[in-house]
């Protein structure tokens, strides 16, 4: 009797394509958001797109290999809230609908997604001075300038 091998999530969510359809959504609307766009501001999109497309492939179990920084490297300049990150959160289940994935394959998704809020969010300003380096460019974007 042969073993069925389980499904990835990766192949469930419809592979590279429906990855690359859902970061495509996804970063047109954080680049277009008046607080995040802030965060992203001289990076190209297509790059970011790529990149966390990789990202997401690897820890979803497709056969991609993501080079990049971890989130909390990524992320470690940016003062980012639990509000932005709740904001970002909404943007990609939005997304996830957008491109026709729904139910447990998008909650799996999201669920990967959250498990790095720890790593990103920072509780307080105190907590991201302590988490930078001294000559590092801070990116602070305060929500008053973007209403």
């Amino acid at each position: 009797m042969a073993v069925m091998k389980k499904q990835s999530l990766f192949d469930e969510a419809g592979g590279l394509g429906a990855l690359k359809k859902v970061h495509r959504i996804f970063y047109d609307k954080v680049y277009a958001h008046p607080w995040l766009k802030h965060f992203f501001a001289g990076h190209h999109q297509e790059a970011i797109e790529n990149r966390q497309t990789a990202y997401m492939a690897e820890k979803m179990g497709g056969a991609v290999e993501y080079l990049g920084k971890s989130p909390k490297m990524a992320h470690r300049h940016m003062y980012i809230t639990r509000e932005l990150f709740d904001i970002r959160h909404d943007l990609l289940r939005q997304s996830l609908e957008e491109a026709g994935l729904r139910g447990n394959v998008a909650e799996r998704w999201l669920k990967i997604d959250s498990a790095f809020r720890g790593q990103i969010v920072k509780d307080s300003i105190e907590a991201f001075y302590k988490t930078t380096w001294k000559y590092e460019k801070r990116i602070i974007v305060p929500k008053s300038w973007c209403d």
